[in-house]
């Protein structure tokens, strides 16, 4: 079973930056791939992108551009580095791993933009 722990959201201005960490439990060698996702109030938990060797780097089209995901594979850890950030990025963020058929779950954390 592979434990995730996000840090790192917090209230931010638009047009500010943020940079989400998820620190995984085991290697990325043991992990198909790394992703994110949001989920707003009242709203379905959504992809924000994913990140891994044998499928690439992909992210969602809301967020290209502003976002980047990326890996430190000595620390298993993946970041989210976040800019030009909008109201409508307010939401709980979650780190994502999937190992072979099974999704694993950080406990998420807030990102709130706002001015």
């Amino acid at each position: 079973q592979v434990q995730l722990a996000e840090s790192g959201g917090g209230l931010v201005q638009p047009g500010g930056s943020l940079k989400l960490s998820c620190i995984a439990s085991e290697s990325f060698s043991n992990i198909d791939y790394m992703a994110w996702y949001r989920q707003a109030p009242g709203k379905r938990r959504d992809l924000v992108a994913f990140t891994g060797s044998g499928v690439g780097t992909k992210y969602v089209d809301s967020v290209k551009g502003r976002f980047t995901i990326s890996t430190d594979n000595a620390k298993n850890t993946v970041y989210l580095q976040m800019n030009s950030l909008k109201p409508e990025d307010t939401a709980v963020y979650y780190c994502n791993a999937r190992k072979h058929v099974d999704d694993y779950w950080g406990q998420g954390t807030q990102v709130t933009v706002s001015p």
